[in-house]
């Protein structure tokens, strides 16, 4: 199946200075907005109380959620505990006196007296099972291991491209992948959707797909840089994105609609992920077509580099 021809002949190095402006403007349009606005952190990252709820029956999730909303919560997080009758919740607790001790730290006892009985109301059989506070500086913890794991991802990624390609290769994926995992997120920021676990889980997987993207490109490159005897750099880069742009388009497409699924049908839990990853797609996607290549061109990637060096390639093997 092909939405575009094989051999279709769509000149985007051509549109490079371009291209590569506009991936350079959103870079730092992102790390503006991100320095600027800052993003909207989750309870997972601010901290926040956590109760455990158990029902004798079960129960679903939304009848949960609203018995919260009722009673005042509106933005508690809930979620299934293993089965359908024990539940998490998760909550920022209130600027509100009642929330408060009299030395200032948070109340929980009250807190859990007011959620057990906005529960009870509609739901008698509600049952508290444990309650526990979990200050910001585990939020700050699990930040800064999800920056490191977000670096080594793309580390980890340029090693292995320069190892199975050339090193070119792995400053090109590098550097998209920094673009695409900085414009998802720059986008969180602009629009101040809560940014929390599952957002930056699904941040990595947008770096996993963005080079699923990159590596189908690379491997035409290098195939047809080894067939071809006299063709520019410009017009094998050229080339290949055409004779891969429809596998690129479809992927991206499915893809999209899987997500799109996820996020109507599969509840507010998943929102965040499903999200993330249709803003992933776009950009991935966008970048393999229009930045990967133009930085393989500017770093001089060339038919010698990615010949195999033999006994018999003197010249090639001097090459560095």
């Amino acid at each position: 199946m092909e939405i575009f021809n094989h051999n279709s002949n769509i000149n985007f190095l051509g549109m490079r200075k371009f291209s590569v402006g506009i991936a350079i403007a959103l870079i730092v349009a992102s790390i503006a907005l991100i320095a600027v606005k800052g993003l909207n952190y989750g309870l997972d990252f601010t901290g926040g109380v956590s109760l455990v709820v158990d029902y004798d029956q079960p129960v679903q999730i939304a009848d949960v959620r609203e018995a919260l909303t009722k009673g005042g919560l509106e933005n508690a997080v809930v979620q299934s505990l293993g089965g359908s009758k024990e539940v998490s919740i998760r909550m920022q607790p209130k600027d509100d006196p009642g929330s408060l001790d009299a030395s200032g730290k948070v109340n929980l006892d009250k807190i859990a007296d007011d959620v057990t009985r906005m529960l009870r109301a509609s739901r008698p059989d509600a049952k508290l099972k444990s309650r526990d506070y979990v200050g910001s500086q585990v939020g700050e913890e699990l930040r800064s291991d999800g920056i490191i794991a977000a670096i080594v991802v793309v580390l980890g990624i340029g090693l292995y491209l320069g190892i199975r390609f050339e090193w070119r290769f792995a400053v090109a994926a590098i550097v998209t992948e920094f673009h695409d995992a900085l414009v998802t997120v720059g986008v969180f920021a602009l629009v101040q959707r809560e940014f929390d676990l599952t957002v930056l889980a699904s941040v990595l997987a947008v770096i996993g797909y963005s080079i699923n993207d990159k590596v189908v490109v690379f491997d035409r490159v290098r195939e047809l840089f080894r067939l071809a005897r006299k063709a520019e750099p410009e017009e094998i880069l050229n080339r290949s994105i055409n004779n891969t742009l429809s596998r690129t388009i479809i992927t991206a497409l499915f893809t999209a609609i899987t997500m799109a699924a996820l996020f109507f049908f599969g509840g507010p839990v998943v929102h965040g992920f499903a999200i993330t990853m249709l803003i992933g797609i776009l950009v991935g996607t966008l970048s393999s077509i229009f930045v990967a290549s133009p930085i393989l061109l500017w770093l001089g990637v060339s038919k010698q580099d990615l010949m195999p060096r033999t006994k018999e390639n003197p010249e090639l093997a001097r090459r560095p």
